[in-house]
Parts: structure tokens; C-alpha cells; sequence
């Protein structure tokens, strides 16, 4: 089989899903789609199961928090509050890759403090485990049904996530003084 581009990629997803692929970007350095939450553990299933695409490797899983802290700045940062976790998949029998991306609320419920919820894949790939370990640790999304959702960069006992765009890094941490 062929390696496949990302726009044939992308359309094997949208004939399987149809209408749960909620938008697509081909002329993206890396072209990407973006789903649901809820659909992510179908989608990745087929991602990775489908002969076409056999999506055997997860190379990483990303936060990114879209949120300008300034108040002057804000209404020209050309996007709402938002946080978006981004998947990257290799095929190692085809030598193709796939991006896509889940858009979320910055906090679930719009209750600051409240991290949102996405499905772990780490029963589809092991190489989530420490991926989304990550992603919570430093941008503070939550993974349901992780196997050990625990810090994984930071101690125990650190308050907050620091790639959280609204942080505040803390003056002092056990005694030590910061900056």
C-alpha cells in the first residue's frame, strides 16, 4: 500500500465519521482535523486498526492553551479562550503521518480551576501513558481513565499547571527563592 497524503488521510477519517469531523486545515504546515472528545477513542481505533492508514505509533500528544492574559490584548488575539490537545501519528508500515486535534473549553464547565476532560488512549498505545502524564502535568488537562494520571515533570505536591497561560509562578518553593 501507498503512503498516503494527509488530505487522503484525512478523507478515509471523513468517510468512516462523516459529520464528526468537525473541521479540517490541508494548507497547514502539518495538515490537521479536529474532533469531538467523545469520538476520540473511536477515531483513534480505526486510526490505528484500518489497513489504509495502520497508525501503529503515537509520537506525541500536546497542551496548548489559547487564552491572552491581557485585557488590552485580548479582543485582537483573533480567537476565544480555548484548549486544544494535539496528537501526532506515524505509520511505520506505510511511512505516513496524521495530526489532529481536540478543541476544549479552558476549564470544564467554565468553573476556573476545573480541568477539562479528554478519554486516555493509553490502551491503544502505550506511548500515552507518559504523553498525556505530560499534558496534564504542565497544561492541566485531565485524562479519564489513565492507568496513573500523576505528575510526571514537577514534584507531587506542585500547585497548578506552568504552560497554563494565566500561571503564576510561585516567589518560593520550599524555602527557595525563585527569580
Amino acid at each position: 500500500m501507498p503512503k498516503l497524503k494527509a488530505e487522503e488521510i484525512i478523507a478515509a477519517v471523513e468517510e468512516k465519521f462523516g459529520g464528526r469531523v468537525k473541521s479540517k486545515k490541508l494548507d497547514a504546515i502539518d495538515p490537521f482535523f479536529v474532533i469531538e472528545p467523545g469520538d476520540l477513542i473511536e477515531v483513534c481505533t480505526f486510526l490505528r486498526d484500518d489497513s489504509r492508514l495502520r497508525f501503529e505509533m503515537l509520537n506525541s500528544i500536546s497542551g496548548v492553551d489559547y487564552f491572552e492574559p491581557d485585557p488590552k490584548k485580548a479582543p485582537k488575539a483573533g480567537f476565544e479562550p480555548h484548549t486544544e490537545v494535539v496528537y501526532h501519528l506515524s505509520s511505520i508500515t506505510h511511512h505516513h503521518r496524521a495530526v489532529f486535534k481536540l478543541i476544549l473549553p479552558r476549564w470544564k464547565d467554565n468553573k476556573p480551576g476545573e480541568l477539562p476532560d479528554v478519554p486516555s488512549v493509553s490502551s491503544l498505545w502505550k506511548t500515552a501513558n507518559w504523553h498525556e502524564r505530560e499534558v496534564f502535568d504542565l497544561s492541566g488537562i485531565n485524562f479519564v481513565g489513565h492507568p496513573d494520571l500523576t505528575r510526571i515533570l514537577l514534584s507531587d505536591d506542585w500547585v497548578g499547571h506552568p504552560l497554563r497561560k494565566d500561571y503564576e509562578f510561585p516567589l518560593e518553593y520550599h524555602g527557595i527563592r525563585g527569580r
